[in-house]
């Protein structure tokens, strides 16, 4: 909530400053420069973009930024976690999950480091989720590009005709020992925050690992066909 409060500061004070300079109250700077063509060209400007990667345009950023605030100014006012976790709404996911692993090694009395993640997708609507689980939590708005979902079996499949991305129904994230995860038949599909996989060096675009049923073709299918998950679309 502080990073978004310092982002929503730097927007306002910088569309201010832009405001006055182009009424000719202030001088413009390179930085009101850039800004100002930056919007006049419908993308984000660069001091924008600081708090979370992000390939889309000035308006759906703008769309997806008010989507973003609003998540967590609910969950900031009714003083209880949301049932179903939108992940790409945090800045550092990472932190988030580590956060929930170690929640659950405290409940379970176990050390951290012998958990790890399992997946189980729902296979159900998300209306029909009204209580968090007992362990781990509900992820939704993840997107699978590459390939498509079978909801009914719950596993991979190939992406319908002109389908790039499609989306994943909600996710239960499950902390589970390690010794007794097993990965045959799985495909470990890559989570990247956005479409641009590689990311930089500040700042990998992978955030982790997701096991998802192979279906009927193998892992390796799908590592030829670059299936992954996507947290973010660039548009």
């Amino acid at each position: 909530m502080q990073r978004y409060n310092a982002l929503l500061h730097t927007v306002r004070s910088s569309l201010c400053a832009l405001e006055r300079g182009i009424r000719g109250l202030v001088v413009m700077s390179a930085d009101l420069e850039e800004t100002f063509a930056c919007i006049h060209e419908l993308r984000v400007p660069p001091s924008w973009t600081r708090a979370y990667p992000s390939l889309k345009p000035l308006g759906a950023w703008t769309r997806d930024l008010a989507r973003r605030v609003e998540h967590f100014s609910r969950w900031a006012e009714t003083a209880r976690p949301p049932v179903l976790f939108w992940l790409s709404a945090f800045t550092q996911p990472g932190g988030f999950l580590a956060a929930v692993l170690q929640a659950s090694a405290r409940l379970n009395g176990v050390s951290m480091d012998c958990l790890c993640w399992e997946f189980v997708v729902s296979t159900v609507d998300d209306n029909n989720i009204l209580a968090p689980p007992k362990d781990g939590v509900w992820v939704r708005g993840l997107y699978l590009e590459g390939a498509g979902w079978d909801r009914r079996a719950s596993c991979l499949v190939e992406a319908e005709p002109m389908e790039l991305v499609c989306a994943l129904p909600t996710m239960h994230f499950k902390p589970a020992e390690r010794k007794r995860r097993s990965a045959r038949g799985m495909y470990a599909c890559p989570c990247y925050y956005c479409p641009d996989r590689a990311g930089s060096p500040e700042r990998p675009s992978l955030v982790l690992s997701v096991d998802l049923r192979a279906g009927s073709q193998s892992p390796e299918h799908w590592v030829k066909r670059g299936t992954a998950l996507l947290m973010s679309l660039a548009n």
